[in-house]
């Protein structure tokens, strides 16, 4: 993991192969085995096949379960908190949250958590949000899979992403990799414990961790 501290993997809303075909080809050569040490989804394989791909990319893989994961996903559970570096993650899906996305509603369930950051999907777009003092943070949809939420007036398109979090101790990195026009883009932003959130520009630094 070099400098970067422990590298951790955070994806979803997969939809394959009901709303996508597959992980983008350019998103699937940055994700090579033995590079991050967790991964963290936030559903919607649908199938438990897409989880046995995930397993073979990192030694700790946690999967809550979506609303259109199948019964063979019945045992992941519905949120999930983990501990990485001085961290507590909490994971959830997001459909159980009204309005969905809603930053105030996600806070009160960071806030039964009990966690630091609080990952979560289901709107299909990625997002890094400081919030009440804690993050809020969303990888969007790994494949572009369509969302109601695109459908409504004047709603930007959805776009494949991911993110990678980068966590030595107290100190969190958070990249986000877009596919936009064919072109993989990185944007960065870090925060740390007790502290709050600030943001950056990507670029090559960005980029070099999986490119």
């Amino acid at each position: 993991m070099g400098d970067f501290g422990e590298l951790v993997l955070v994806l979803g809303d997969l939809h394959i192969p009901h709303r996508a075909a597959a992980i983008p080809e350019k998103f699937r050569r940055m994700l090579v085995p033995n590079k991050m040490k967790h991964v963290l989804c936030t559903g919607n394989l649908v199938t438990k096949d897409r989880y046995e791909e995930l397993r073979a990319l990192a030694p700790n893989v946690h999967v809550v379960s979506g609303d259109f994961d199948d019964s063979a996903a019945a045992a992941w559970p519905e949120s999930k908190v983990v501990h990485i570096g001085a961290w507590r993650i909490g994971l959830v899906h997001g459909h159980q949250v009204v309005p969905w996305g809603d930053p105030a509603a996600l806070s009160i369930l960071q806030r039964q958590l009990d966690c630091d950051i609080l990952v979560s999907g289901h709107t299909h777009r990625n997002e890094v949000r400081a919030h009440e003092g804690r993050w809020l943070v969303n990888p969007g949809s790994i494949t572009g899979a369509y969302s109601p939420i695109a459908s409504a007036p004047a709603a930007e398109p959805i776009v494949p992403s991911f993110m990678l979090l980068a966590i030595q101790g107290a100190r969190c990195v958070a990249y986000v990799y877009e596919l936009r026009g064919g072109q993989v883009d990185v944007t960065k932003s870090e925060f740390t414990k007790d502290a709050g959130g600030g943001g950056g520009g990507g670029g090559q630094g960005a980029s070099s961790l999986l490119m």
